[in-house]
């Protein structure tokens, strides 16, 4: 099986493996333009650099 995933975008299962939200969390935040996801053919896919650009948005923990 051939890798299709261009390397500037994460799936979705990529993204809530590497983010601890859920998966209805971040259709929410799509919903309200804060991450937006590009259909790529069927294939919903997270731009790397805007979901990167999301995390640091975060408020820091502790500190």
């Amino acid at each position: 099986m051939r890798d299709l995933q261009p390397s500037g975008f994460m799936t979705v299962r990529q993204f809530l493996d590497t983010y601890p939200i859920g998966r209805t969390t971040l259709y929410r935040l799509a919903a309200a333009g804060k991450i937006p996801i590009v259909k790529i053919g069927r294939a919903s896919r997270i731009p790397r650099a805007d979901a990167e650009r999301w995390a640091a948005s975060l408020p820091k923990l502790g500190g």
